[in-house]
């Protein structure tokens, strides 16, 4: 079912069948509180007639309404009375309406019982209500009281009823018919605009191309939402390129150089120490192949991994990397100095998050000049664990504290080929960031040489 019919059906159709429904049943209540009201009137007269039919002239039995001096004027909406004898003959009457039948054998019961309700026919074929009651007069004899009112000022009260709720209920059917076809349309028509759309997603196509929606609604947040996730798998999807891109080129240089040093090698007889020296040439590209492979391997794999943050001591991991990283400082002749609490508990992945630190120093050792100092902190912030590293090497230049932690982006100095590294490194150390709900960035500090790279991590 479409959502334009679905609207129209649970916010036009059904609400007027319930709208119908309720007004039926209110009005059966209240015909049953009109009727409930004439039982009590029809009661409450007889009482008045009942206690007082006897007290006239020589006690003859007579009734009241007949000498009112506003008899005239209540006829046309009073009851009809009827004062039947002992014997069962009408002695006298009142009313506008057709005398009460005579009454039947039971039908008023007997003496000292409640009086009896009854809807009939009348003699002109309307129906009336009726109540009989037994009096008995001083010297003993017992009479018929009855009196019967026409159910047709009831019936009429109920007729203008239904015809003004019913209208009323048109009116209301019709305004919820067109508001709901009015919002039908337009949300059919925002939510078609939508589907249209897949095909070209379906096809590849991740550059959205749909006008804002400014509503504020839900269908506006699901348009606001897929709008980011294609702009998401867009951006994914043009580094994924430049990531495949980028490996290849990585790939064909250590390649070519391997055929160049293998074709030399085999163009003609050389002797041992020349083959010698190509072989250590191809294999220094192969280790540079194995490098760039695993480090590819870990920037795939961080999508992969299974990631189960625990509680830690991020002191302790800190002070564990700097204590590998060493022995590569003093080959390198750089001091590595470690500032950091003497314990920090923290909620991390642990692999990953060492991972991490072990690329930044890396990278800070690879570009610290002999003599140099590389400094690894841990600093405990108000709402994050703050991880930096900083080396006093040749700096990064403006404007590329970003592309550097893009994949296969290295440094000006590394371009230059002073310095090695495929470019991975801080790729990772984003990546690992981000999975934390942290970031990575280069910290910019005027005063201090070289460069300042910064891991953050929410604190729990």
């Amino acid at each position: 079912m479409k959502v334009r019919t679905r609207l129209l059906l649970f916010g036009a159709a059904l609400p007027t069948v319930a709208l119908l429904v309720t007004v039926l049943l209110a009005g059966q209540a209240f015909r049953l509180s009109l009727l409930h009201a004439l039982d009590r009137a029809l009661i409450s007269q007889a009482a008045v007639e009942s206690v007082s039919l006897f007290d006239g002239p020589a006690g003859e039995p007579h009734l009241h309404l007949t000498a009112s001096p506003l008899a005239v004027e209540v006829r046309a909406f009073a009851p009809t009375v009827g004062l039947f004898g002992p014997g069962g003959d009408l002695l006298v009457t009142y009313g506008k309406g057709p005398a009460p039948a005579r009454p039947a054998e039971g039908e008023a019961g007997a003496m000292g019982e409640l009086p009896k309700l009854q809807t009939r026919p009348g003699p002109d074929g309307k129906l009336l209500r009726e109540l009989a009651v037994r009096v008995r007069s001083p010297q003993g004899k017992e009479y018929t009281l009855k009196l019967a009112s026409p159910l047709a000022e009831i019936d009429a009260t109920l007729r203008t009823y239904h015809q003004t709720t019913l209208a009323a209920c048109a009116a209301v059917a019709l305004a919820l018919l067109g508001i709901q076809a009015w919002q039908a349309s337009r949300m059919s028509r925002r939510l078609g605009e939508m589907a249209a759309y897949l095909p070209e997603l379906k096809g590849g196509d991740l550059v959205w191309r749909l006008p804002p929606d400014t509503t504020g609604d839900e269908i506006a947040a699901l348009r606001g939402a897929l709008e980011e996730a294609m702009r998401r798998l867009h951006t994914a999807r043009a580094a994924q390129e430049r990531l495949i891109a980028n490996a290849a080129h990585e790939l064909k240089t250590p390649l070519g150089l391997m055929r160049t040093e293998m074709d030399l090698a085999l163009r003609k007889e050389r002797p041992a120490p020349e083959l010698r020296e190509a072989l250590f040439e191809a294999r220094r590209e192969v280790d540079r192949l194995a490098a760039l492979a695993s480090r590819l391997l870990d920037l795939a794999a961080l999508g992969g991994v299974a990631w189960v943050p625990s509680r830690g001591d991020l002191a302790l991991l800190v002070r564990e990397a700097a204590e590998t990283a060493e022995a590569e400082a003093a080959r390198r002749g750089v001091r590595l100095l470690v500032v950091a609490p003497a314990e920090v508990p923290a909620v991390m992945e642990a692999l990953t998050l060492r991972q991490a630190v072990d690329n930044m120093l890396a990278n800070a050792l690879r570009f610290a000049p002999a003599g140099s100092s590389v400094t690894l902190a841990l600093d405990v912030m108000e709402t994050r664990h703050r991880i930096s590293v900083r080396d006093e090497g040749p700096g990064v230049p403006r404007g590329e504290e970003e592309k550097i932690f893009e994949p296969f982006q290295r440094g000006a100095s590394a371009q230059a080929g002073t310095h090695g590294g495929a470019g991975l490194g801080l790729a990772i150390v984003r990546e690992i960031a981000r999975k934390h709900g942290g970031h990575a960035y280069l910290a910019r500090d005027t005063d201090v040489k070289g460069a300042t790279f910064v891991l953050e991590i929410p604190r729990d």
